[in-house]
């Protein structure tokens, strides 16, 4: 079985392109979209480097470092998606603030590589070890919980039917990447650690949800024209 390992997300990163392609093809270029297709994007490319880790047995310390470069920016972009929403939910202050603990975390990271390491791969995950580990969730986690409260409360307040589903779409997203963790932080307090150790990877997999999520935004939020935003007309029709 080990002769599988990272196929899954291999898969998964082939799908995520494809997403991305499409995307850049089909979907308007205004800064929501940017910013959903960017996100795509990135999952595939830590897709891609779990897969060299794991299928290929590429074990250099550099390969989770990047990976976790990659991850880093999730949280803050998506956080930055929810903004753009709404005009009135775009605080200047946290706009300036909620890439600074990516990019710390970066900086930090980069010199402390080599305790970066894949400690085991499996057919759906990896885990790794990485230093600071629970500050690190705290602050990557963070953006995933105000994403969530914030898209709460667009999809109670905003009387956009249009821009409410959106809402409501990016909402179901976020619960859901949102469902390891909380299992993951459930489980360690009756003493089991096996989630919780390959948080991250799990995430990713869970967030191939979203990034359907995202590119179902991207085409609904689209100026139709020919076939491009089926979705669109489909629902302004209802």
């Amino acid at each position: 079985m080990e002769t599988w390992n990272g196929t899954v997300s291999l898969l998964i990163a082939c799908i995520e392109l494809l997403l991305v392609f499409n995307l850049i093809v089909f979907s308007e270029k205004n800064t929501l979209n940017k910013i959903a297709i960017v996100m795509i994007a990135l999952l595939a490319a830590y897709q891609i480097l779990e897969f060299l880790m794991c299928g290929i047995k590429l074990q250099s310390s550099f390969f989770p470092y990047f990976a976790f470069v990659i991850i880093s920016f999730l949280p803050p972009l998506n956080l930055l998606l929810t903004l753009k929403l709404k005009p009135e939910l775009e605080l200047k202050l946290l706009k300036k603030i909620i890439f600074l603990p990516a990019i710390f975390f970066i900086f930090y990271y980069s010199i402390t590589i080599p305790q970066f390491a894949v400690t085991s791969c499996t057919v759906l995950y990896a885990t790794y070890n990485y230093p600071f580990g629970d500050v690190y969730g705290f602050f990557y986690y963070l953006p995933i919980l105000i994403s969530i409260i914030l898209l709460t409360i667009f999809v109670k307040k905003e009387n956009d039917k249009k821009k409410r589903f959106v809402g409501k779409v990016l909402l179901f997203g976020a619960v859901f990447i949102s469902i390891p963790p909380v299992l993951g932080f459930s489980l360690m307090f009756v003493g089991s650690y096996s989630l919780i150790s390959a948080i991250e990877s799990v995430m990713c997999k869970f967030a191939f949800v979203y990034a359907l999520c995202l590119s179902f935004v991207c085409l609904y939020n689209s100026p139709f024209k020919d076939e491009r935003n089926y979705f669109k007309y489909l629902f302004s029709n209802k």
